[in-house]
């Protein structure tokens, strides 16, 4: 993957100018798979259990995890000029005075960074012949065509790659985010507790891996809704406990409702 990435990134001596829906559909890729990273990203700094943390360490954590972010998605052309998405697309910055040469990192910075005005940016690009926006006017840049040969199922495997890896850490990190959580285990707690669920299972085993549902929290009060799945010795049995949070308590299940 790496040396296709590399070979579709070769120099070339008579240059065309990408198309504009090329160049539109490079940028929404690349903004899938950056925010897909950053996002990823910031859950693993506040963990599985961010649920229930302080206010104070989640901004903390996010004073972190906010900068970083930023700069790695207006760096996303440093390597040979080419993003993910511009890979995918076919497509490069180059230096506007030299096909040949790819501009320096500062540059490709700067010309993403006005994508934060990115409205004015495709109106300027499709309005102009150089099918240039503000940014490339300012790096002194221009996105052309890769000529080189292009391998469509790399490409595509690619894509599909991050997507399924997208669904994937959405899923678990979910799931995973509830179950830690304080108003899973005080639901647990009040199941485990419920002689009719006991009567109804032949005695609980176990929960299921993944709960679903949602946890809101505001001003310090808090409302839940998980659905859990009771492993029984005679029967598989699936609730809905509800739960509710005072500011500062913990949380006390109110009801649980069975499908």
């Amino acid at each position: 993957m790496e040396q296709a990435f590399i070979n579709d990134l070769e120099k070339t001596e008579q240059p065309q100018l990408s198309s504009r829906k090329r160049r539109i559909a490079a940028f929404l890729i690349d903004h899938f798979i950056l925010t897909f990273i950053i996002v990823s990203g910031t859950f693993m700094v506040l963990g599985p259990k961010f649920i229930d943390g302080s206010a104070s360490d989640f901004g903390e954590k996010l004073m972190i995890c906010i900068p970083l972010g930023l700069f790695i998605y207006f760096a996303k052309d440093s390597y040979k000029g080419a993003s993910i998405g511009k890979w995918i697309m076919g497509i490069m910055v180059r230096d506007d005075k030299d096909s040949n040469s790819t501009p320096s990192f500062g540059r490709l910075f700067l010309r993403n960074l006005l994508l934060v005005i990115w409205p004015i940016e495709f109106v300027i690009m499709a309005s102009n012949d150089d099918k240039k926006r503000l940014g490339d006017k300012v790096a002194k840049t221009y996105v052309i065509k890769n000529p080189a040969k292009k391998s469509a199922l790399a490409k595509v495997l690619t894509l599909l790659a991050f997507g399924i890896t997208f669904i994937i850490v959405v899923v678990v990190f979910a799931g995973s985010a509830l179950k830690n959580s304080g108003a899973y285990k005080a639901a647990i707690d009040g199941i485990a507790q419920d002689q009719s669920i006991i009567n109804e299972t032949g005695g609980i085993v176990n929960y299921g891996k993944m709960p679903s549902g949602n946890i809101s929290i505001s001003n310090g009060y808090g409302k839940a809704i998980l659905e859990i799945t009771v492993e029984g010795k005679n029967k598989e049995l699936t609730v809905n406990a509800i739960l509710e949070k005072e500011p500062g308590g913990e949380w006390k299940l109110i009801s649980i409702l069975r499908e």
